[in-house]
């Protein structure tokens, strides 16, 4: 009984002098880790910085970007290069940044299309939006304009809705590719208002455009930036805003909420992400620098006259949009089966 007793209390001896160098081991972990976290914030950049767009040159997505690493490079005391990957509905560009290192060196400006309507709409992609991504803030949102060829006897909504329904499913309307974000926008306005009309894709907004024009079809929803040309000279009338508030440069053209149709928002808008596993004093460094660039009244400005309203979030805010657009534009692309491999 005796030895027993005496080797229960060593074993229990044993067990805590364990438990405590366990203790100590974790409390050493915790601290390493706290420490390297602080260091990285602390030499964080230390060389250049890259932001990927997925679009072309010279275009308002790619101005944006340009005026973002204009501010960051100044704010962050690095170069800020931007490097355009266009291609694939944005997809080109989503999946080079998705592979990258996660040290927030690479920055992806992310849009609609990249983080809430490329995965309703494709069957298959090469990169996840949850998985592949760390939101750091929302940049800036693009409402669109719905407008119609110039030979349309329609000048505002009620006029257009009935115009389209004496049609008879005929009228056509013109959008930048199967899937896109313009197309979901004019079939999100053809469900609200219960409207049969034929869709016709283009290879680009261009074409579309053109389209329009020709009369080859007869309306499309585009980033105002692209149509107020078309508008000014009255070779395209603009209808309505499909958006939440009229824009500067169109006062007079009113929402389509002001012409009855509640709750149609179809404004596309870019967000600024990071692979994922990027450290998470980085990404709360980027989001402050990032908040810091967008604030300046000249950026507002400047954009503001491009119809593109620039703002800042922290990337909860973007996680949260992104779940909301996605049950929206889920209900678009299944009642009218859209759908890519």
């Amino acid at each position: 009984m005796t030895r027993t007793r005496i080797d229960s209390l060593g074993l229990f001896t044993l067990v805590c002098a364990v438990a405590t160098n366990i203790a100590r081991v974790a409390a050493a972990a915790v601290a390493t880790t706290f420490l390297a976290q602080i260091a990285l914030a602390e030499t964080f950049p230390s060389k250049p910085l890259k932001i990927v767009v997925p679009y072309a040159a010279g275009g308002p997505v790619d101005q944006l970007a340009r005026t973002l690493a204009e501010g960051l490079s100044r704010s962050l005391g690095q170069a800020v290069i931007v490097e355009n990957k266009p291609g694939g509905n944005t997809m080109v560009a989503a999946s080079q940044v998705a592979k990258a290192q996660p040290d927030g060196y690479t920055l992806f400006m992310a849009s609609s299309a990249s983080l809430a309507v490329n995965p309703v709409v494709y069957k298959k992609m090469a990169y996840d939006p949850d998985r592949d991504f760390t939101p750091v803030s929302m940049v800036a949102r693009a409402p669109l304009v719905m407008v119609v060829n110039a030979g349309v006897p329609a000048k505002n909504l009620k006029e257009l809705t009935a115009y389209i329904k004496s049609m008879n499913g005929r009228f056509a309307f013109a959008s930048n590719g199967n899937g896109n974000p313009l197309h979901l926008a004019c079939a999100l306005f053809s469900s609200m208002a219960n409207l049969d009309m034929l869709h016709v894709p283009y290879n680009g907004t261009a074409p579309a455009l053109a389209s329009v024009l020709a009369g080859d079809t007869q309306m499309t929803c585009d980033i105002v930036q692209n149509s107020i040309p078309q508008i000014k000279s009255h070779k395209l009338r603009a209808i309505a805003i499909i958006g939440p508030r009229r824009v500067a440069v169109l006062p007079d053209v009113p929402t389509l909420g002001e012409e009855g149709l509640l709750g149609v928002d179809a404004s596309v808008w870019f967000a600024v992400v990071v692979p994922k596993n990027t450290p998470l004093p980085r990404v709360d460094l980027l989001n402050q620098h990032i908040a810091k660039v967008l604030a300046t009244t000249e950026l507002r400005e400047r954009f503001g006259a491009l119809a593109m309203e620039v703002q800042s979030s922290s990337g909860k805010d973007v996680t949260n949009l992104i779940t909301k657009e996605r049950s929206k534009w889920m209900d678009v692309v299944t009642k009218y089966k859209i759908s890519i491999d």
